[in-house]
């Protein structure tokens, strides 16, 4: 049968949502205002009978960027094309962009033959944190730091995206930054998900700053973390191991198209892997 693919409400990004549980992606307990905010119409739906079969996000960043994720059709409805319908649909949205990704190595050579390039490894580390901050003082996101914080932002990811942020660093979400008179340093989130808490972006401008960071919000938490961290930051991960998490989920970045100009060393976390 041949689905209606048609944009998805709020209401049905919350029910999408809940499907990435059920695959055991264990998403955010508050992800769908923010993902709705960072663009409306970048949620498609494939429809079967008025029921929803199959999803994508296909979220369009400023002028020159997109990303997929949440890429999801209904367990007893695959193999019937439809996921293949939204992803058709979402990369025509994108067309003329470049496009990123975070591919499972189960799917990366399906995603290389469709022209997507690796760019780097990312390695997900889980568990209580142990590690000591250092001296470096945190403060809490107020609106009087929001620009701040937004164009130190735009230094680690590929386009503005405000709308997000505003929805992203808001409560119940915890948001953190370390400051230097008018000067970011870094900042981070922290998020509850389904188990435990979920920390991105952390962007920083030295490892100290994203270590004081990670264990103030790690602190504030008060529970399990989880961080998916780019392969290169070497010296950060083994901080992570030696402070009780263990590495474990695993993709890679991809994109299609040149490859984003951004301050990748210092990108400590990324901020989620549905929407980059």
């Amino acid at each position: 049968m041949t689905p209606t693919i048609r944009t998805l409400s709020l209401a049905e990004i919350t029910m999408f949502v809940d499907w990435a549980a059920g695959e055991g992606w264990n998403p955010g307990r508050h992800d769908a205002a923010a993902f709705h905010a960072a663009d409306p119409g970048g949620f498609f739906g494939a429809f079967v009978d008025d029921e929803m079969v199959a999803g994508i996000a296909a979220v369009a960043y400023g002028k020159d960027f997109g990303f997929i994720g949440l890429y999801i059709c209904r367990p007893d409805m695959r193999g019937k094309g439809y996921g293949k319908a939204v992803w058709d649909a979402g990369m025509a949205r994108l067309s003329g962009r470049t496009v990123g990704l975070d591919g499972v190595p189960a799917q990366q050579a399906n995603y290389r033959s469709m022209g997507f390039v690796t760019d780097y490894a990312t390695f997900r580390w889980s568990g209580r944190f142990a590690g000591a901050a250092q001296p470096e003082p945190t403060q809490s996101i107020s609106p009087d730091r929001f620009a701040a914080v937004d164009a130190f932002d735009r230094l680690h990811f590929p386009a503005p995206r405000a709308a997000f942020l505003e929805r992203w660093i808001a409560p119940p979400h915890v948001a953190l930054v370390c400051m230097d008179g008018d000067r970011v340093r870094g900042y981070g989130v922290a998020r509850a998900c389904r188990e435990g808490f979920k920390v991105g972006p952390l962007f920083a401008g030295d490892i100290d700053v994203a270590v004081t960071l990670l264990a103030s919000l790690a602190g504030a938490c008060g529970g399990d973390i989880h961080i998916d961290v780019p392969g290169g930051q070497g010296e950060f991960c083994a901080m992570l191991g030696a402070a009780g998490l263990s590495r474990g989920f695993e993709t890679a970045r991809m994109y299609r198209g040149p490859a984003p100009a951004i301050q990748t060393d210092g990108v400590y976390g990324v901020t989620s892997l549905e929407l980059g």
